[in-house]
């Protein structure tokens, strides 16, 4: 259980950030440094825009989990791990960088997007870059195994797109079709961030289950408040507009659970509206009140919570006095995930 446990949420949010400072802090020292040794060997463009989307705030949270739970499974700190998690980091920005050449977008974390700022081809460039350079870090680091894991949940993340892109007019979906595109796109992704860093802590088989089950809730719980952030969110905190999965025509588990829910006016009329471009801009406050009106909202919220419950659960076989601290650090990032407001 999480030592800040019975805190109200911001109080929880400012101790867990204030806990996770130091490592964070860490790894920002590691990649700043992995940036500086490979800027000798690169084109300056690409370190340029390496180091725009790289050093453009973030909250490290997949790094940083790999960390925690290698030293949970170890019980030392270790600086190889830190250069292992970066892996994760750019990984995830590679993603960034492809997204917002998929979605066109403009914005990333209130500035321009890597897309916008250096165009199209270099955006992609880059990102090819960041995958390939996670991908020798890992191998170096952590071996084939481990190697094995990682390519496992990307070669997931790109299957839970597609799939989703299937299923981007199939206004029937189930949410049995739902979690398997955010297991894919998200889970898988969180998961190996902590597997491998018990991979690396030397864990035996039953704690690399418990940490591979625990990553795989929080990623589905991170994309679930992800999906309700983009109905419910407070764009001047985010950083982006609200409305962008409903314009787009994003089955997300709210909308799922309001189709499947309403009654056959309201069921029509919702219909209506995704089959249309133009609705689907302009009738976003009326989506709204209909996932409302089915609980869309606050099912989808409990259903986050329940998969943090399970997350949380898993930590149990961490007894041990000496694994207190990072197993109540991972139990507060879990609540830290659900509670998030951007």
């Amino acid at each position: 259980m999480s030592a800040l446990t019975g805190s109200s949420p911001q109080t929880h949010d400012i101790a867990v950030k204030e806990l996770i400072k130091p490592d964070i802090q860490r790894i920002e020292e590691v990649m700043l440094r992995d940036l500086d040794e490979l800027s000798g060997h690169l084109d300056d463009l690409l370190m340029e825009v390496l180091r725009y989307g790289l050093l453009n705030g973030g909250k490290r949270l997949r790094p940083l989990l790999t960390i925690l739970a290698a030293r949970l499974c170890c019980g030392c700190e270790n600086l190889d791990i830190y250069r292992l998690a970066l892996a994760f980091e750019y990984l995830h920005v590679a993603t960034l960088f492809h997204d917002d050449v998929i979605d066109n977008a403009d914005t990333r974390r209130g500035r321009p997007a890597v897309n916008r700022a250096y165009g199209t081809v270099a955006a992609i460039l880059a990102g090819d870059f960041l995958h390939a350079r996670s991908m020798a870090i890992i191998g170096e680091r952590a071996g084939i195994e481990a190697l094995k894991i990682f390519c496992r949940a990307t070669s997931g993340m790109v299957d839970g797109e597609f799939l989703q892109l299937r299923n981007a007019a199939n206004y029937d979906q189930s949410e049995k079709g739902y979690f398997a595109a955010i297991t894919g796109k998200t889970a898988l992704l969180i998961a190996a961030t902590t597997e491998i860093g018990a991979l690396a802590g030397g864990a035996d088989d039953e704690k690399r289950r418990a940490l591979r089950i625990y990553g795989s809730n929080l990623g589905c719980a991170f994309q679930i408040t992800d999906d309700l952030l983009d109905y419910l969110g407070d764009q001047n905190i985010t950083g982006k507009p609200t409305g962008n999965d409903l314009a787009e025509g994003k089955m997300t588990l709210p909308l799922i659970l309001a189709v499947n829910r309403a009654d056959k006016k309201d069921r029509e009329y919702l219909l209506r509206i995704l089959k249309q471009d133009e609705l689907r801009r302009s009738c976003f406050d009326e989506v709204k009140e209909i996932i409302a009106k089915y609980s869309g909202f606050s099912d989808t919220k409990r259903k986050a919570e329940e998969l943090i419950a399970e997350a949380g659960a898993q930590l149990a076989v961490f007894s041990q006095p000496a694994q207190e601290k990072d197993r109540s650090l991972l139990g507060s990032l879990a609540q830290y995930v659900l509670g998030r407001n951007k």
